[in-house]
């Protein structure tokens, strides 16, 4: 049975946004300077943080530049399976 998720897809980036934005000002770094250390574009790093779109390679190499890359390394990782199917899946891969 699937998990039912209380926020949208749309407020969960945005969280995301808000911890970027977060971390970024907590380490007093400009959104302008962000982009140069980064090489995506402030215009990208703007939107994100007002809108919390982002393609995922530019929220990689944000993230690798706030040292924050645990938190993208550990996606879909930790994920308990939900039958004994599932097991026997993975091991045919």
């Amino acid at each position: 049975m699937r998990k039912f998720v209380w926020e949208t897809p749309e407020e969960i980036n945005m969280q995301v946004a808000t911890n970027m934005k977060n971390l970024r000002k907590r380490r007093k770094i400009t959104q302008k300077r962000l982009s140069e250390l980064t090489g995506v574009s402030y215009a990208s790093i703007k939107r994100f943080e007002e809108t919390g779109n982002i393609n995922f390679i530019s929220l990689t190499k944000i993230a690798i530049e706030l040292d924050a890359i645990d938190g993208i390394k550990s996606l879909f990782t930790g994920i308990p399976y939900k039958s004994i199917q599932e097991v026997i899946n993975e091991q045919k891969l």
